[in-house]
């Protein structure tokens, strides 16, 4: 392969004790590379989200996280991003303007969108100068409801017809991630599947890394 996956990690929906979090997560960045952090925090439906826990976690974790060469992604919020003094924001269809988020973020923030299973959002997305776009779930996934399915032939597609970057969402694991890699992900974006890996996330992190080096050798 000409070019390496690399690792876009989510937070868990909710963290009750920031600083098991934040010692979590260290170990975690510290055992492999990892491109970006995505804040998403929910409240107990499940669905809106937290802005105060956002908040409190950000504050904590944001310069550590940014030192060690990573950048850190608000879900939902592009104001909320701009407030915190995060790297970007991650924005899905319900989530207000592209051209919106852009202006909160600035020229040289990170503006990341959903786009489902859609060719036809993402090619939007693209022309409208999104940084990234994010296609799934390709698995079934305990972190949100899933109510679009994708097919890893859509990557494939992508790469081949556009020019930014397109990231694999949904249900991600290291077993199961590496079809997603081989099919043209340029990032796995994997909540569960490093926070919950049986060995711990920084296990988990690693057996990443080593999947994605393993396979752009070949």
């Amino acid at each position: 392969m000409d070019y390496q996956t690399r690792l876009y990690l989510i937070t868990p929906p909710s963290i009750p004790d920031v600083d098991v979090f934040d010692r979590q997560l260290m170990t975690a960045l510290d055992a492999g590379d990892v491109a970006c952090l995505q804040i998403r925090l929910k409240q107990a439906d499940g669905v809106s989200p937290d802005e105060e826990a956002i908040r409190r976690v950000t504050s904590q974790i944001l310069e550590k996280v940014q030192d060690r060469g990573v950048a850190v992604l608000v879900n939902d919020s592009a104001s909320l991003a701009a407030e915190l003094g995060a790297d970007g924001v991650h924005i899905g269809q319900t989530d207000g303007t592209l051209k919106d988020a852009r202006r909160w973020v600035g020229p040289d923030g990170i503006v990341g969108v959903t786009c489902h299973d859609s060719r036809h959002l993402a090619m939007l997305a693209g022309e409208h100068g999104a940084d990234y776009v994010a296609f799934g779930a390709f698995f079934p996934t305990e972190t949100k409801d899933v109510l679009y399915k994708a097919d890893p032939e859509l990557l494939t597609w992508w790469q081949e017809m556009m020019e930014p970057p397109c990231v694999a969402i949904g249900g991600i694991t290291v077993e199961n991630g590496e079809a997603l890699v081989r099919a043209g992900a340029d990032f796995l974006a994997v909540s569960g599947g490093v926070w919950s890996h049986p060995d711990g996330p920084a296990a988990a992190v690693k057996a990443f890394n080593e999947m994605f080096e393993r396979v752009a050798g070949e």
